[in-house]
């Protein structure tokens, strides 16, 4: 049997397993990342204050509060996304399959591309068609055949349910396509790396009621395969999409950020543990 690879020496893949089909909602999903006293800084602020979390592996977990609180900032830890900000750093641990992505020997390019980053303003590349947004990614790695490209470009297109809408014009530029398809096709490039993890900072904040409810279907669908996280200030999608929901929450300006409460969705928006969470998930305050 192949060695597993670390984060140093392995090539992107899905984070398929073979126990998942016999998993349900509330079964004891294996982790997939984990998260220890982390801490966060843009120099001398600290934005976000001891979050420990467990991300289970082929579910969506879904990160909510108020704005300011962290959601995002948080997010981007989980790819080192917020090291692009000067001055960002962290102190606590998080894992992917185990493994340090914060230790000092790991590639933050690999980290991003096995835990893949879908942002809140469709961002396709406007020069590009929209067969070569799909695969704009993959031009930093090995050369591929076109028949392999062709594939990869019509199954991740399927999976963010998008190829029916566009597969007949591949060849027009990616930003023709309207605000809800430019958000599905940025989705289909991330999935063109195989992540293993795929996080959503609020995808449908700026979409209509429609292309909501398709990412919502997509998010769904691509549960089967890979681990999403989401960051949302709709409470209804929380609850319509996530298996687990995190809580941030602020206790007083200029405080971090903090993990206030986390659990199943089902519990945490039907009998939380703490009147902040219960006061948000029912739109007191928020």
């Amino acid at each position: 049997m192949e060695p597993k690879k670390t984060l140093q020496q392995a090539e992107p893949r899905r984070g398929r397993t073979e126990e998942t089909g016999a998993m349900r909602r509330g079964d004891d999903a294996p982790a997939v990342m984990t998260v220890e006293g982390l801490n966060m800084y843009y120099g001398s602020f600290m934005a976000l204050k001891d979050v420990s979390m467990i991300i289970r592996r082929n579910r969506i977990t879904a990160l909510i509060g108020p704005s300011g609180c962290g959601k995002s900032t948080f997010i981007r830890s989980l790819n080192r996304m917020h090291e692009i900000v000067p001055g960002a750093r962290v102190e606590g641990r998080v894992t992917l399959d185990g493994e340090d992505i914060y230790a000092p020997e790991v590639d933050p390019v690999r980290v991003r591309r096995r835990v893949g980053m879908v942002f809140q303003k469709p961002n396709p590349f406007p020069t590009m068609s929209i067969y070569d947004n799909v695969i704009a990614g993959l031009k930093l790695g090995r050369k591929r055949k076109k028949s392999e490209l062709d594939e990869i470009v019509e199954r991740t297109l399927r999976q963010a349910a998008l190829w029916d809408e566009v597969k007949n014009k591949l060849g027009e530029s990616g930003t023709s396509l309207s605000g809800g398809q430019q958000q599905r096709l940025c989705i289909a490039r991330t999935l063109a790396l195989e992540p293993e993890v795929i996080l959503m900072d609020e995808p449908a904040s700026a979409l209509d009621p429609v292309s909501t409810q398709k990412i919502e279907d997509a998010m769904l669908e691509l549960k089967e395969q890979y681990t999403v996280v989401i960051v949302t200030h709709n409470m209804q999608q929380a609850a319509r999409v996530s298996d687990y929901t995190g809580f941030f929450f602020i206790e007083d300006m200029g405080q971090p950020g903090q993990l206030w409460e986390f659990g199943e969705t089902e519990k945490i928006f039907s009998n939380p543990d703490r009147k902040e969470t219960e006061d948000y998930v029912t739109g007191r305050f928020g």
